[in-house]
C-alpha cells in the first residue's frame, strides 16, 4: 500500500472554515506575511499554513473571507479532488507556485481535522515511529557578506550547523573562514530561482570555490545550464541537490542526473497525493531527502517537523524551529536535534 493510500480513505466532516492572519519580521529582511486555515465540522478544528510569499495574495485571501464550497462529507481523497476543481484564489496570484502553497494549506489543514475526527495521530496511521529532529539553520550572510551572523549564533548556540545562501561578495577569505567554523552543512547557490528576490545568476569562479572550499558540503540548486558552470561542479554531483524546481516526482526524474539527496518543502507539492507520492518514490530509488521550510509562521512548521521526524529524521533538515528565524539571535531556542513532540491526535506537533 501507497503512503497515500493509508490516509486517502479517512472520512473527513468540514462544516465551516476561517482565516486568520500572521506576520512577522525575519531574518532574510523581510516582512512576512502568512494566513492560517482553521477547517471546522464534528466538534474539532484543523490547522493548515499558507506560505505564499506575496502579500497582496494573502490580503485579498483575508478580505475574500471564507467563501470556498468546502462544507460536506468527505474522505481525504476526495477532499483533495474537490480542491482541484476550485480556484483558491479570488484574483490571479502573482506566481502561479502559490496555488500550491495555498492548496497545501488547505490540505494540510483537512489531515489534521480527519485525524482528529479519527482520534489518531498520522504516526500511527502510517504505521512510522517519530525520531528528534536534526536541523540546520537557514542564513544569508548580508551585503556585502560577513561570517559576523554566523559568529552571532555560535556564541549562543556553539553547535549550532547551518545551510548558507552563498552570493557575489562571497570573497575565498570568508569562504576559509566559514570553512574553518567546521558549522557549515550546505551551500545553496540559488541558481534554480527565477524572478524572485534571491535569484542567483550562475557563476562559474563562485562555485568553483564553494566546491573547493566545501568539500563535505551539499550543493544546491546550481544553474548547470551555464556550461562553465556545469564544469565548475563537474566532480561535485554526489554533493549537488535540488530545492526550487522540486514539485512532484516528474521534476526529480527530469533533473540532469540521479542525485544522493533532494529538498523536499511539502508547500511545494500542494497536494498530499503528491507529497506522499514523493517520499515513496525517492525511497523505492535509494534518493535521501531533507525537509525545507518557507517562514512558516504557525503550524506549517511544525507540520514540516513531523514529517521530516518521520521520513528523513536524520538529514540536514532546514526545519529549524522558528527563533531561528529572527533578525537577531535568541537565547533559550530548542537544539539540534530537535525532541519529538507529535501529538497524540491529528497533524499538530508541539
Amino acid at each position: 500500500m501507497s503512503t497515500y493510500d493509508q490516509i486517502a480513505d479517512l472520512p473527513l466532516e468540514v462544516e465551516e472554515y476561517a482565516l486568520e492572519p500572521l506576520e512577522r519580521d525575519v531574518s532574510s529582511e523581510f516582512t512576512r506575511l502568512s494566513t492560517v486555515v482553521h477547517l471546522r465540522g464534528g466538534g474539532e478544528e484543523g490547522v493548515g499554513e499558507d506560505v505564499t510569499y506575496d502579500g497582496l495574495d494573502h490580503v485579498a485571501f483575508q478580505d475574500a473571507g471564507a467563501t470556498l464550497p468546502l462544507a460536506g462529507s468527505w474522505t481525504m481523497r476526495t477532499f483533495g479532488e474537490h480542491l482541484e476543481t476550485l480556484d483558491l484564489f479570488p484574483a490571479p496570484p502573482v506566481r502561479d507556485v502559490s496555488r500550491l502553497y495555498r492548496q497545501w494549506a488547505f490540505e494540510s489543514a483537512a489531515l489534521d481535522l480527519a485525524l482528529r475526527q479519527a482520534g489518531r495521530p498520522l504516526h500511527a496511521v502510517l504505521d512510522r515511529e517519530p525520531q528528534p529532529v536534526t536541523f540546520v539553520v537557514s542564513l544569508r550572510l548580508g551585503e556585502p557578506a560577513s561570517i559576523a551572523p554566523i559568529t552571532k549564533w555560535l556564541e549562543l548556540y556553539p553547535l549550532l550547523r547551518f545551510k548558507l545562501d552563498a552570493t557575489p561578495s562571497w570573497t575565498p577569505e570568508l569562504m576559509a573562514d566559514l570553512a574553518a567554523s567546521g558549522a557549515v552543512d550546505s551551500i545553496d547557490l540559488k541558481g534554480a530561482y527565477h524572478g524572485t528576490v534571491v535569484d542567483n545568476p550562475a557563476d562559474p569562479v563562485l562555485y568553483g570555490r564553494v566546491a573547493e572550499a566545501f568539500p563535505e558540503a551539499w550543493i544546491e540548486d546550481p544553474d548547470l545550464e551555464n556550461p562553465d558552470a556545469a564544469q565548475a561542479l563537474a566532480d561535485a554531483h554526489d554533493r549537488i541537490t535540488w530545492d526550487a524546481i522540486i514539485h512532484s516526482v516528474v521534476d526529480v526524474e527530469r533533473l540532469p542526473f540521479r542525485p544522493k539527496m533532494v529538498n523536499v518543502k511539502p508547500s511545494r507539492f500542494g497536494a498530499l497525493r503528491e507529497l506522499f507520492g514523493a517520499y515513496d518514490y525517492l525511497a523505492e530509488h535509494g534518493i535521501g531527502a531533507y525537509g525545507g521550510g518557507q517562514f512558516e509562521l504557525g503550524p506549517g512548521r511544525g507540520h514540516i517537523q513531523y514529517l521530516a521526524s518521520l521520513f528523513h529524521p536524520d538529514t540536514p533538515n532546514d526545519v529549524a524551529p522558528g527563533g531561528y528565524n529572527a533578525p537577531e539571535p535568541e537565547p533559550g531556542l530548542p537544539l539540534s536535534p530537535l525532541a519529538v513532540q507529535a501529538s497524540d491526535v491529528g497533524f499538530r506537533w508541539g
